[in-house]
């Protein structure tokens, strides 16, 4: 099927030049049906020449005024190509700075009328089926509310999808589920006044409504009386969907293009490093541009934590008595730690010995002690800022043990929408992927109402709380996350929100209305014990609640399932009495002396919510890729997750030691902080997106070139530098002499047949002994048999009659038994012994009748071929050329002779192995 003009379509024109489909009936009109899933076909379009005035010709990194986008674009032959099983459509994108689009452009733009209350059939386009069944109900018949099911587009999930010597144009695949959707849309817009594209209100979901925008184009499903407008909301509610119509826009180009030049980025940084990283670090499947800054974090610090040396230190603690401990009166203890000694201050090493803190021990319990200085401070505790994207993962994390991708699809639902107990459907939350603090005027008025009302008009500050983003990178767009109605309490939707997504919701209810209350206020007493001259001092100190303020948030009985452990300062009412009833000179009676010893400890490892909010400090990622990110590192096994804790395996340290030695921009923080700023440059109209990719592709493919020139054992010998101390850690006495042959060393290796990576002999493959296998054939948790630690073969007895040693070894496939010593030009017999469970019964008649396998038990009375009796891993086998049949338990090896050889090789049971030979040239004749 070829076509060999098609019809540029009416109406208007594509972002990326795109200008039709190719019908799979007629050569001059697009194609309005799905492909056929057998033979679907793809639309290649080749290069357009934009006509653009000389002034624009050069590509500038920065536009200081905001430029309108301008270019026409010629109709060409566009030949159609076979596509693939799961996308229907291919084609490429070539999108420049100064492509017009009048109807398109969000600068310079003609105001849009208002699209409700309706006067025309409108067809609006949301992302899932649920935003779509409530907004429904919203709008009435007038409106066709259709979900499009996220992207109907992405880019070619193979190489060259991203070619940069092609001005940086792009090949879009669709796939197959996706026309359904499409055609929907399509079918539905006939007869329709407005087209409403109203996807989520970030990069994603701009990127969303223009895939949606060009692939209708392409099939010319939008006639030219049909008005195209965009429209955004942050809350699924009736009152905002329909203040959302009434300020419809057009498409925002800037946004579209921060969205492709992230693609392009992420998609240039992935599918050139992870051949690289295929060929260099078998097994290693892949690497990321966030991903990779994230997967450093985690492996940054665990080489702290390897590195960290423990140091010693004590402290000591006492107890006081207000009266004599001989006293008839009860005792009141006053807990204090020693802060002075000797006229001297201490720091946290002053003391390092038992023998010091058992010295000054000694010296304090021959003092007296009185009161020296008394002090009282208010300390006012502000309330927390409502929650951004970030936050609300680390507090997931925190508070209700969930992870971040468990979190976003949480609130995603919270979000899109449920059916209440009134029978009317509502969004309860507003849009969670945000790093926005801004919560409307609106619903502070009612949050404010809602605790005077439930709290009293003392736990709201006079005027509105303002919260603002301090951290680097902050988009102030989006509102932050909060309840669409605060005054639908978690207790309201008992019975109609499953468990999680009920704590989820009461942890962001409870937020939102803490975080425009008054600061909680905390009395605080110290107290300073000395003796006479002041030269040994003690510091007691204890703190209440003098009022909860916002903390009453948290008391609130629909804070129950995520109750605030902030009563715990009240734990201490009593000390606190006692404190404060001490003044300056009263005498104290010196209780119990304690001396704890300590040690420094490791830095923490991260847990998903710490690096959250470590990515999120450094500006690194966006709201929306937090989640996706530590799923990624978690499937390609660079991660795993302990007790909330996340531990990089050494398959991740290999490939953030490959990447920060080769690629050391990749992985640099700060590079990856800037390119988020360039790309929010970019959404603001201040960065060229094409200049930007240039810049950075040009130092990226120069990294890519000189790796490729890399040997793999200069890749061996970077990692054995980096991580020896770890692998070499188990090694007897720390010594690298490999102790089969005696005479070469243990080195670190990659597997010649790619499936993982072990300590062996550098005299390989005279010396075949293996210390050490750090992987197996592709997951190292499925063979937890596998030991770490280096066994020395043992040696079981001799063989009387050749005398030779007879040993068990274990090597990277489990435990073996070998008939004589490695050396040079010498094979010995070996035989697994896999099949036997206790190897440590394992004994020399064992070993040695192991090793007689396999035997010949006769030949084949069809062909004269012999009958072998083997072991296999399972257990026993018969083999006959590609026939084999296993040895039933019940059966002793002794006991199979022939005949019954070959009634298991003509049972049900028996099964052919290894490649068919082909059919020689005379065979091939005959059969035609």
């Amino acid at each position: 099927m070829y076509c060999r003009y098609w019809k540029k379509p009416k109406g208007v024109a594509a972002l990326n030049g795109n200008e039709g489909m190719p019908d799979s009936t007629s050569t001059s009109q697009p194609n309005t049906a799905k492909p056929d899933s057998s033979s679907t076909s793809a639309l290649m379009n080749d290069k357009r020449q934009a006509k653009v005035s000389p002034q624009k010709k050069k590509q500038s990194r920065s536009k200081k005024n905001k430029e309108q986008i301008s270019s026409t674009f010629d109709s060409e032959e566009a030949p159609v190509v076979k596509g693939t099983k799961n996308a229907s459509l291919v084609g490429t994108s070539n999108i420049s700075k100064n492509d017009q689009h009048p109807e398109w452009a969000s600068e310079g733009k003609k105001p849009l009328k208002q699209l409700y209350p309706p006067v025309g059939k409108s067809v609006m386009v949301v992302e899932s089926v649920t935003k779509a069944k409530v907004i429904q109900g919203y709008l009435g018949d007038m409106f066709e509310v259709l979900p499009s099911y996220g992207h109907v587009r992405d880019l070619a999930a193979r190489s060259g999808s991203v070619r940069p010597d092609d001005d940086f144009s792009m090949v879009w695949e669709v796939p197959s589920a996706a026309w359904t959707h499409l055609k929907s849309i399509k079918v539905a817009l006939s007869g329709a006044e407005n087209l409403i594209l109203a996807s989520d209100p970030d990069r994603e979901g701009e990127a969303i409504a223009w895939h949606i925008m060009e692939m209708l184009q392409q099939q010319d499903a939008i006639g030219e009386n049909v008005n195209v407008a965009r429209v955004v909301f942050h809350e699924i509610t009736e009152a905002s969907i329909k203040s959302a119509l009434q300020v419809p826009r057009q498409i925002d180009v800037n946004l579209v293009h921060a969205y492709l030049a992230r693609r392009a980025l992420d998609y240039l940084i992935g599918f050139n490093i992870s051949p690289l990283l295929w060929r260099k670090l078998p097994g290693c499947q892949s690497a990321g541009r966030v991903q990779s800054a994230a997967l450093s974090l985690l492996c940054d610090r665990e080489m702290e934590i390897d590195e960290f040396k423990p140091q010693e230190y004590w402290t000591i603690e006492a107890q006081f008595n207000m009266e004599e401990p001989n006293a008839l009166a009860k005792e009141v203890l006053c807990p204090a730690h020693l802060t002075q000694y000797n006229s001297k201050k201490l720091g946290q090493f002053s003391i390092s010995s038992d023998t010091e803190a058992k010295d000054i021990e000694v010296k304090i319990k021959s003092e007296h002690f009185q009161v020296i200085s008394s002090k009282r401070n208010i300390i006012r505790r502000n309330p927390p800022t409502p929650y951004i994207t970030s936050t609300l993962q680390q507090d997931a994390s925190n508070k209700l043990n969930f992870s971040a991708a468990y979190t976003m699809k949480l609130a995603q639902k919270l979000y899109e929408g449920i059916q209440l107990s009134d029978g009317k459907a509502a969004g309860l939350i507003t849009y969670s992927r945000t790093d926005g603090l801004h919560i409307s005027d609106e619903a502070v008025k009612d949050i404010r109402s809602l605790i005077v009302e439930r709290y009293g008009s003392n736990f709201t500050p006079e005027s509105a709380r303002k919260y603002f983003k301090k951290v680097k990178n902050a988009q102030e767009a989006h509102e932050a996350i909060r309840p669409t109605d605060i005054r639908r309490l978690p207790s309201m939707l008992l019975g109609i929100l499953d468990e999680d997504s009920l704590k989820l919701y009461a942890l962001i209810w409870s937020r939102t209305v803490a975080c425009q209350m008054v600061p909680a206020t905390i009395e605080q007493i110290q107290l300073g014990i000395g003796n006479s001259n002041e030269s040994i001092s003690f510091r007691s100190s204890c703190s209440r609640i003098e009022f909860l303020g916002y903390q009453s948030a948290y008391q609130d009985v629909e804070a129950e399932t995520i109750r605030f452990k902030a009563n715990e300062l009240n734990d201490n009412a009593e000390v606190f009495g006692v404190l404060s009833s001490l003044k300056k000179g009263d005498r104290l009676y010196l209780g119990e002396v304690e001396l704890k010893q300590h040690s420094t400890q490791p830095p923490t490892r991260y847990s998903e919510g710490s690096l959250v909010k470590k990515l999120e400090e450094l500006g690194i990622g966006r709201p929306s890729t937090y989640a996706s990110t530590l799923k990624v590192l978690q499937d390609r096994n660079y991660v795993t997750v302990k007790n909330r804790v996340l531990y990089p395996e050494f398959r991740g340290r290999m490939v953030s030691a490959f990447l920060a030695h080769h690629f050391s921009e990749v992985t640099d923080y700060s590079f990856t902080a800037d390119m988020e700023t360039e790309l929010d440059n970019v959404s603001g109209g201040l960065t060229e997106w094409k200049g930007l990719l240039t810049d950075y592709w040009t130092r990226f493919s120069s990294y890519c070139t000189r790796v490729q020139n890399v040997h793999i054992h200069q890749v061996e010998k970077m990692l054995e530098k980096t991580f020896g101390d770890f692998l070499f850690a188990s090694l007897p006495n720390k010594s690298r002499t490999c102790p089969s042959c005696m005479d070469g060393t243990l080195i670190f290796k990659v597997s010649r047949f790619g499936a993982g990576y072990f300590i062996g002999c550098n005299k390989h493959p005279q010396c075949k002994y293996i210390a050490k296998t750090l992987y197996g054939d592709e997951e190292e948790e499925e063979s937890p048999q596998k030991s770490n630690s280096v066994e020395e073969p043992k040696l079981l007895g001799l063989n009387s009659g050749s005398n030779e040693k007879v040993f068990l070894k274990n090597g990277p496939y489990g435990y073996y038994v070998q008939l004589g010593e490695d050396r040079k030009g010498y094979l010995p017999k070996r035989a697994s012994v896999s099949h036997i469970k206790n190897v440590n019964s394992i004994t020399l008649e064992d070993a040695l009748e192991v090793l007689r396998y396999p035997v010949t038990l006769g030949e084949h009375p069809n062909d004269g071929h012999p009958v072998i009796l083997k072991l296999a891993k399972g257990g026993f086998a018969v083999r006959h050329r590609r026939t084999i049949a296993s040895v039933p338990k019940s059966l002793k090896p002794n006991d199979v002779t022939i005949k019954k050889a070959l009634k298991l090789l003509s049972g049900k049971d028996a099964r052919r192995c290894g490649r068919p030979k082909k059919n020689s040239k005379a065979e091939v004749s005959e059969t035609l």
